[in-house]
């Protein structure tokens, strides 16, 4: 009876208040080359995505079994809890480029304390998988006193919580940096790696800089905004979603697959949209909510099989007949031809979106929030693949976008940069 009753009792709890449970036991086996994530005792192998507001329930529904954050977020938390997923929670540990010193003790212990409370508030949450101190610490960082704040962290978490492994997302990864978080943060369970176009070069790494901690990577996808040829005026020539869905594909079956063993999940990047260089260059959405061959290349590499139903794909753009990557120099209110040519493998009927905005001049970085740039120009055409264009009257640089829609709402889409000149 009384076994009866504290049943009845736990499971009003659950559903009355904040979530309750006994945390499940997250642990690295193995050795180095040999590495294997359990979780409750049961090998866990991470499919997951970095999220930040996009929909936890369509990730769960195509296969991915993980979320990383890089702030503290107790919704996600209980949304992912819902769902069966679980959660790489980020402590939001300061930033040596935002102004934060290393060598200020008591900036320091505030700090500190903050993520101790934090750790109290929410290791015992049933979907929490592990925590990251601090993304990208190492980010035009000098004072390597960082890493020792990074240690002093993971240890206090490991008094607090033997449940969960620690760990600390770097910007890619060097043989000097591995070098300083060895020394200086040797606590850590794991070491996680932010890698785009780099990622191919990270066997190489792993291998010259004789790193044998496991690893984890914890954003990748498509190739990087740096990493890019550019325009003679500094604008990053962005890959179409086609292009990025097959760098998805091929990134985790060269590399992440292939380096089991040493890689012991990942974390793909951006399941959602955000602006970061331009409105489209590392989301697997559109803004408007809209599935991407990028999902689609993730739900393949999640579960192995394709949706009924895939995005639109593109296989080319052209502004003035001239391809992207051309120094595109147009003639202030000059008219000029523009055309996408596109596919849909069902055979779906495709409807077409064109708009201009400003090239973003953003200086922020490490992908900090940027402003959207202005809309100077939209052109809706339900059915035209190729739109005359009016070259805008303010000299300057701009981006032409196609979205390219199919009749079940998932998108393709591509941009071309380009400049106005005065008319002579």
């Amino acid at each position: 009876m009384k076994a009866i009753f504290f049943a009845v009792l736990f499971h009003t709890v659950w559903l009355a208040g904040p979530i309750v449970a006994a945390p499940l036991k997250v642990e690295i086996r193995g050795t180095p080359g040999k590495y294997q994530l359990f979780r409750d005792g049961q090998p866990y192998a991470v499919r997951g995505a970095g999220v930040d507001g996009g929909d936890l329930a369509a990730l769960k529904r195509y296969g991915g079994n993980s979320v990383r954050t890089w702030h503290v977020d107790e919704t996600i938390l209980d949304k992912a809890h819902a769902l069966g997923l679980t959660v790489s929670l980020c402590l939001n540990i300061a930033r040596e480029r935002h102004g934060f010193n290393y060598n200020d003790e008591t900036a320091v212990q505030k700090q500190f304390d903050e993520a101790r409370a934090a750790v109290m508030k929410y290791r015992d949450h049933p979907a929490l998988l592990s925590w990251i101190i601090g993304n990208e610490l190492n980010y035009d960082y000098q004072n390597p006193r960082v890493f020792d704040a990074v240690n002093e962290i993971s240890k206090m978490i490991h008094e607090l919580d033997p449940n969960h492994p620690t760990t600390t997302a770097t910007a890619s990864i060097s043989e000097s940096l591995y070098q300083v978080i060895r020394e200086r943060a040797s606590d850590l369970d794991f070491l996680s790696i932010q890698v785009y176009g780099a990622l191919y070069a990270l066997p190489g790494y792993i291998d010259d800089f004789h790193i044998d901690m496991p690893i984890m990577v914890t954003e990748w996808g498509t190739i990087g905004h740096w990493e890019v040829l550019s325009t003679a005026w500094g604008a990053p020539l962005e890959p179409t979603s086609t292009e990025k869905a097959y760098n998805y594909r091929r990134g985790y079956l060269e590399v992440i697959s292939a380096l089991k063993g040493k890689v012991i999940g990942s974390y793909a990047f951006f399941w959602g949209q955000k602006q970061e260089r331009t409105p489209t260059w590392y989301g697997t959405f559109t803004a408007a909510g809209e599935e991407t061959e990028a999902v689609d290349s993730l739900r393949y590499l999640w579960t192995g099989s394709w949706p009924n139903n895939r995005a639109p794909s593109i296989e080319s753009i052209s502004l003035d007949h001239q391809p992207a990557g051309e120094d595109i120099a147009l003639v202030s209110g000059e008219a000029y031809s523009a055309s996408v040519q596109a596919k849909d493998m069902e055979g779906d009927a495709l409807s077409y979106v064109w708009s201009v905005m400003k090239e973003s001049d953003s200086t922020q970085s490490g992908g900090d929030r940027e402003k959207v740039p202005d809309v100077v120009v939209r052109i809706d055409e339900s059915t035209a693949s190729s739109i005359r264009l009016v070259a805008p009257e303010e000299t300057g640089a701009y981006r032409l976008y196609v979205y390219v829609a199919d009749t079940n709402g998932r998108v393709a889409h591509a941009n071309v940069p380009f400049y106005t000149k005065p008319a002579k």
